[in-house]
C-alpha cells in the first residue's frame, strides 16, 4: 500500500470512528453535568491511566524493541514463547497497583469537591477494575503488534469506544429520567468497564482463549534453569524493568495537565476543559495522527538500511519533508486567520449550555493558536523518531525532559498570572515550539551530514559505519546547495499579503454587520436561539465573504508556490518508484 493509500485509509477510518462517537458524546455532555464530566474526565481517567501505564508501558516498549534488526541472531536463540510470557506481567503489576493507587487516592489526594459526589467510591473501584479488565487483554495486544495486525487492534478499540459511549449514554439517560441524577459518575465508570471488556472479547474472538494460557519453554536447555526462567527471558525482563523506569518519569510529565488542573481549577472548570480539548482535539485525531504514522513508515523504510545512503533516497526524503512542512505551515496560517474569526459562532452551538459558564469557551479560543504547532510538531518528531540513531534519541529523551519541565513552570505561571485554564494550552505551545526548535536543527544536521557522508561514499570506499546524523559536514560538501532548508517551507509573501488583508476584512465586516457582540448573548434575544442566529442574513454574509476570502487565499498559493511543490514532489516519487 503506498503512502497516500495509507494515510486516505486511517484517516477515513479515524473520521468514521470519531465522527461516531463524537455524535455520542454531544448527547453525553449535555445530560451530565460540568462537575461529572470533569471528575471523570481528568481526575478518574489520571487513576485509570496511572495504572495501565505503569502496568504495561515498559512491557510494550521491549517486546517491540525484540523485534530489532540487531538482535534477530540472539532472538533466534531465544524461546518466543518465553518472550511473550511477558506480557502478562501487567496483569500481575496492575492488580496490586490498582489496590495501591485506588486506597491512596480514596483516602489522600482526593479532593472534598470530588469525594462529595454521589457514588465516588463505588465509581473509583469501577475505574480500577476495568483497569484490571483491560490488562487481561495485553497478551492479545502484543501479539496482534508484533505479527503487524493492527486491523484487529483497531477494530477491537473501535467497538471499545462505541460500547464505552453507548454505556455512558444509556446509564445517564436512565438517570435522566428517573430524575435522581446521581448516577453521573458510575455512568462513566460502567462505560470504561463496557469498553475494557468489548476489547476484551475482540481480542479473544480473534487469537482464541489459549492465548491467556502461558507457554513453558521445552528445550533441553531449561532442564537447568530455574522454574521462573522456563517461562520468561529475563532479558527482556530487564529490559522492561528499565523502560518502565522510564514511563515513571514519562508518565508524570505528560499527565502534566491533569496534575495542574487537579490543584488549580475547581470540578466544572475542569469539566469545561475536557469538553474543549474533546472538541480540539478532534482534528490532531482525525488528520494528524494518520500523518503522523504514515511519515514514520515512509522515513523508515527510506532509512532502514545502513548508511551513506544514495543520494536519490536523500532527495526524496527531503522533499517529502519539505513538502509536508510547506503544506502544515501554509495551511496553518489559512487556519488561524479563519479559525480565530469564526470559530466564536459556532462554539454556543457545539457547547452545552451547562458549559458556557465554565472555562471551554476560552480555552477553545486558545486551542485555535495550539492546533497548528501541534501539527508541525508531529510531523517533525515521526521523521527524528524514524532516522534517528540510539545516541541522538537518548539526547531527544533527556531534552524532552527539560521541555517537560518547562511545561509545567509555564502552567504553574501563566495560572497565578490569571490566565485560568488557558494556561495549559499556552504553555503546550511553548513546550511544543522548544521541541520544534530542537527537531529543526536536528533535521538540517541529519541531511547536511548524510549528504557529506553520501559524497565522500560515491569518491572512495567508507572505512567506517557512520551512525549518528550529527556529524560535522566535511568542507568539500559546505559547498554544496543545502539539501533542506526549512526556511524555504515558510508560506510565500503573496499568500501572507493576501491572509494580512483577509484578516483586516473578516474583523471589519463583523464590526460593520454586529457580529463583534457576544453570539451567546445575542442568540437569547431572538425567538429562534442559536440557529435562528447562525442563519440570520449578516452571519450569512459573514461566512459567505470568509469562504470567498479563503479560497483566494488558496488560489494565491496555487499560484506562487503550491503548484510548483506538489508538480517537483510528485516527480520525486516517480523517480523514486522507477529506481525501485
Amino acid at each position: 500500500m503506498s503512502s497516500s493509500s495509507l494515510v486516505s485509509s486511517l484517516m477515513a477510518l479515524q473520521l468514521l470512528s470519531r465522527g461516531a462517537t463524537f455524535l455520542l458524546n454531544q448527547a453525553l455532555f449535555r445530560l451530565a453535568s460540568p462537575a461529572a464530566f470533569g471528575a471523570a474526565s481528568i481526575q478518574l481517567e489520571l487513576l485509570l491511566g496511572t495504572i495501565l501505564f505503569l502496568s504495561r508501558e515498559g512491557v510494550r516498549g521491549a517486546l517491540l524493541r525484540r523485534g530489532n534488526a540487531s538482535n534477530k541472531e540472539k532472538i533466534k536463540r531465544t524461546d518466543p514463547s518465553t518472550t511473550m510470557n511477558l506480557a502478562f506481567l501487567p496483569l500481575i503489576a496492575g492488580i496490586p497497583l490498582a489496590l495501591f493507587t485506588t486506597l491512596l487516592y480514596t483516602t489522600y489526594t482526593a479532593s472534598q469537591e470530588i469525594r462529595a459526589q454521589p457514588h465516588f467510591k463505588t465509581a473509583v473501584a469501577l475505574y480500577a477494575g476495568a483497569a484490571v479488565v483491560e490488562l487481561l487483554s495485553e497478551p492479545f495486544y502484543n501479539v496482534a503488534m508484533t505479527e503487524l495486525k493492527t486491523g484487529v487492534r483497531l477494530r477491537a478499540e473501535g467497538l471499545g469506544i462505541t460500547a464505552k459511549s453507548i454505556t455512558t449514554f444509556l446509564v445517564l439517560f436512565y438517570d435522566a429520567t428517573t430524575g435522581s441524577g446521581s448516577l453521573a459518575l458510575p455512568a462513566f465508570a460502567f462505560g470504561q468497564l463496557a469498553y475494557a471488556l468489548v476489547l476484551l472479547g475482540v481480542y479473544a474472538v480473534y487469537f482464541g482463549p489459549g492465548r491467556l494460557i502461558p507457554k513453558t519453554q521445552t528445550s533441553s536447555e531449561s532442564r537447568s534453569r530455574s522454574t521462573l526462567f522456563n517461562y520468561i527471558d529475563t532479558e527482556t525482563l530487564r529490559l522492561s524493568y528499565t523502560m518502565t523506569l522510564q514511563s515513571l518519569v514519562k508518565h508524570v510529565l505528560t499527565e502534566g495537565d491533569k496534575l495542574v488542573l487537579s490543584y488549580f481549577s475547581p470540578l466544572q472548570d475542569q469539566g469545561g476543559y475536557a469538553i474543549a480539548v474533546n472538541y480540539g482535539s478532534l482534528i490532531a485525531r482525525i488528520v494528524f495522527q494518520p500523518i503522523e504514522e504514515t511519515v514514520r513508515v515512509f522515513f523508515s523504510k527510506n532509512f532502514g538500511s545502513s548508511s551513506p545512503f544514495p543520494s536519490s533516497t536523500l532527495r526524496s526524503a527531503s522533499k517529502t519533508l519539505h513538502t509536508l512542512l510547506s503544506l502544515q505551515l501554509t495551511l496553518s496560517s489559512i487556519f488561524l486567520v479563519f479559525a480565530s474569526t469564526y470559530a466564536p459562532l459556532l462554539l454556543p452551538l457545539l457547547l452545552p449550555p451547562a458549559y458556557h459558564a465554565t472555562s471551554a469557551p476560552r480555552v477553545l479560543a486558545a486551542w485555535v493558536w495550539y492546533i497548528p504547532v501541534l501539527a508541525v510538531n508531529g510531523g517533525l518528531e515521526a521523521f527524528m523518531a524514524s532516522v534517528a540513531s540510539a545516541q541522538e534519541l537518548n539526547s531527544q529523551s533527556r531534552w524532552m525532559v527539560a521541555f517537560s519541565f518547562l511545561y509545567i513552570l509555564s502552567a504553574i505561571t501563566l495560572y497565578r498570572t490569571g490566565f485560568g485554564d488557558t494556561a495549559l494550552v499556552y504553555a503546550n505551545i511553548l513546550n511544543l515550539s522548544a521541541r520544534i526548535v530542537y527537531t529543526l536543527r536536528f533535521a538540517s544536521r541529519f541531511f547536511d551530514a548524510q549528504e557529506s557522508a553520501s559524497i565522500a561514499a560515491s569518491k572512495s570506499t567508507p572505512t567506517s559505519k557512520y551512525d549518528t546524523p550529527s556529524v560535522t559536514p566535511s568542507p568539500s560538501s559546505q559547498t554544496q546547495a543545502q539539501l533542506f532548508n526549512w526556511r524555504t517551507t515558510l508560506p510565500p509573501l503573496s499568500l501572507l499579503t493576501v491572509l494580512a488583508i483577509s484578516a483586516v476584512v473578516i474583523r471589519l465586516s463583523a464590526r460593520r454587520l454586529g457580529l463583534d457582540i457576544s453570539v451567546s448573548s445575542r442568540s437569547n434575544s431572538l425567538p429562534g436561539g442559536k440557529l435562528a442566529l447562525l442563519l440570520s442574513p449578516p452571519v450569512l454574509i459573514h461566512i459567505a465573504l470568509g469562504g470567498a476570502l479563503g479560497l483566494l487565499c488558496l488560489f494565491t498559493w496555487w499560484r506562487s508556490t503550491g503548484r510548483d511543490l506538489v508538480a517537483s514532489f510528485t516527480d520525486a516519487r516517480k523517480v523514486k518508484s522507477k529506481a525501485a
